[in-house]
């Protein structure tokens, strides 16, 4: 098991170096240079040298790629070319509001997709079936952005039930968590019937019903815990697509989490601080599938033991 996750903790390493080139490669692609964002369209180009000079912008790309990779072996993410301040403290200042409002999205998709997908499942082709599968389908083709207007419009403008911005106090979690968390709960609703499908046809679904025990212990204690794999894979994917995926939803709701900030970023052609959150979110994304592969171990004692063999 140890072996195991040090070879998954390798891997971060290579995958983190070519995030950063592809986003220092793509950032140099973009028209415009940062001096001249800042400064503004009435900058003399005498002064946009000077500040490209200072940003070190002026430097070839695999200079920059190298000197940056290693500061960051130092512990030194960069300054933001706008607000001059580290990169890190900019991130980490609004990192908790971003897990919080994907760890709210991911636990109300759960908790929505996982018991429909289940009564689908044990009740196929019934009514309970039909409904599932349409909600499912109603759910993953709404798009996030429209969603989240119309719940602005008809809970925040029409009735005054909750804050449309912001993200002060839980009730301005609610609206965005929701938005964020209905086409994850479709997609968590699928497949848990799909697997629950697979799962109760097997044959020890079938002896624990010949021995006499209820329906409800046989579909929670045999069938839904052999069929979690897969859901507990879905599920901690979804997690980290929702750490880095909120950006549409973070800016529609005005939170100021590490999304926004992204968007901020580029619109600034901010290099440093839209790599430091490209870092960010793919080292969280990497421990997120990390934690579920070692998670898989305490669902299913054969891996435990495949991982001891090896």
């Amino acid at each position: 098991m140890g072996k195991y996750i040090l070879k998954r903790i390798l891997i971060v390493f290579p995958t983190l170096l070519a995030i950063i080139f592809i986003v220092f490669a793509v950032m140099s692609l973009t028209p415009n240079n940062p001096a001249a964002v800042i400064l503004g369209p009435r900058a003399s180009a005498e002064a946009i040298e000077k500040l490209n000079h200072e940003l070190g912008y002026d430097k070839p790309l695999l200079i920059r790629y190298a000197d940056y990779v290693v500061n960051l072996l130092h512990g030194d993410m960069g300054k933001s070319y706008n607000s001059r301040r580290d990169v890190f403290l900019e991130i980490a200042s609004r990192f908790p509001t971003t897990v919080k409002l994907a760890a709210s999205a991911i636990f109300l998709a759960v908790v929505i997709g996982v018991p429909l997908g289940v009564v689908a499942a044990v009740k196929q082709y019934s009514i309970f079936d039909v409904i599932g599968t349409a909600v499912s389908m109603f759910m993953a083709s709404m798009p996030g952005f429209w969603f989240g207007m119309m719940a602005i419009l008809l809970f925040s403008l029409t009735l005054g039930w909750l804050p449309s911005y912001g993200s002060k106090t839980a009730a301005h979690f609610i609206l965005p968590s929701v938005t964020l968390a209905i086409p994850v709960a479709a997609t968590i609703l699928r497949f848990t019937r799909t697997t629950m499908l697979e799962t109760i046809r097997q044959d020890y679904v079938r002896t624990a019903r010949s021995k006499g025990q209820t329906e409800g212990r046989v579909v929670a204690a045999h069938a839904l815990k052999n069929a979690l794999l897969p859901i507990v894979t879905v599920a901690g994917m979804e997690f980290g697509w929702l750490l880095g995926g909120a950006v549409v939803i973070e800016t529609l709701f005005s939170i100021n989490g590490v999304g926004k900030l992204i968007i901020d970023s580029i619109h600034k052609k901010d290099i440093p601080q839209v790599t430091g959150c490209a870092l960010f979110l793919a080292f969280f994304f990497m421990l997120v599938m990390l934690a579920v592969d070692i998670l898989y171990a305490f669902i299913d004692p054969r891996i435990k033991a495949r991982y001891q063999k090896g």
